[in-house]
């Protein structure tokens, strides 16, 4: 019995976040499986505009298309299982299921923060070597972005989730977070996690501190590029090409920076539960918002797609 009971306690996880309000898990429940339809359907939106709309087959949405694709995934990862937790108050989940969960979303968080850095270079290309534009931004050069993405999020991903589930958890199965982020399952080793919160802070730090650069280094430039336009119109049509790249990457890296790129981020897992919806399904769920309702070309297309189906 003893040997059994010592099985259980390794084979699984306790998720105790959000569990303090036990009379709103219902309403918790309805607001992320009303979020994540909204994500779904609201991404699907926009790869089936951009696919079927030929003047949209340019670089910039083929970073979106793959951005809303990787949207998709990057909530499916957590959102539909919280959502049923707190429907069910099933809060369990085994030890493989927690390493997976943890692999999946560090793979697609960190992929994201490489996909947005993609995407300033994009915009910076545009607006301040518009003659080379096409040029410069290949097919070619597009598709090895989206893969260096992918591979970046890859060894970030093996290398947070192998050094995390090396420790040990002595019985301590309680998880402080509504899923298997790194900082939270740290926080719930018996082991002495020093090197665990050194490794985090070094390498999510560094990516995003490195891709946020390359962002603030290629709107610093678009910023000087526009002032510098002699047109109005050309002013107002190059912001508006940027506005809506430049409202994500505040949501995304403000959001992400307070959680991993600072010292004590594992040690203070109870502010990170609220912070983390926003980065988790939050933002995935207002992107295809913010991109369509700040961009002409793309409420364009989607009225085209709307009449043709004889919506209008």
């Amino acid at each position: 019995k003893a040997k059994m009971e010592n099985y259980t306690r390794m084979s699984e996880f306790i998720l105790v976040g959000f569990k303090s309000q036990p009379g709103s898990q219902l309403l918790l429940s309805v607001l992320f499986s009303t979020m994540y339809i909204v994500t779904v359907v609201g991404n699907v939106c926009m790869i089936l505009t951009i696919r079927m709309d030929s003047s949209l087959h340019t670089p910039m949405y083929f970073f979106l298309e793959n951005l809303s694709i990787l949207d998709i995934c990057y909530s499916s990862v957590i959102t539909p299982r919280a959502a049923l937790a707190f429907l069910l108050d099933r809060r369990s989940i085994s030890y493989n299921g927690c390493a997976s969960q943890m692999f999946f979303f560090s793979l697609f968080g960190t992929t994201e923060a490489f996909f947005l850095a993609a995407m300033a270079y994009d915009r910076f290309t545009a607006v301040c070597n518009p003659l080379l534009y096409q040029v410069i931004m290949s097919r070619r050069l597009c598709v090895l972005m989206v893969m260096g993405s992918y591979l970046s999020g890859c060894i970030n991903c093996t290398l947070q989730t192998g050094f995390t589930f090396s420790l040990s958890f002595c019985g301590h199965r309680e998880i402080n977070h509504f899923f298997c982020d790194v900082a939270a399952v740290i926080h719930a080793s018996c082991s002495d996690t020093l090197v665990n919160e050194l490794l985090m802070l070094a390498v999510c730090g560094s990516i995003i501190v490195g891709t946020a650069l390359v962002v603030f280094i290629s709107y610093g430039y678009i910023i000087i590029t526009i002032v510098q336009m002699p047109s109005a119109e050309r002013r107002h049509k190059a912001f508006s090409t940027c506005s809506s790249h430049m409202m994500t990457i505040c949501l995304f890296f403000g959001t992400v920076f307070f959680m991993y790129a600072q010292p004590g981020a594992a040690s203070s897992p109870n502010k990170s539960n609220i912070i983390s919806v926003f980065y988790t399904v939050v933002i995935p769920m207002l992107n295809p918002f913010i991109y369509t309702l700040r961009n002409r070309e793309v409420k364009g297309a989607l009225k085209k797609q709307l009449k043709k189906k004889g919506f209008f």
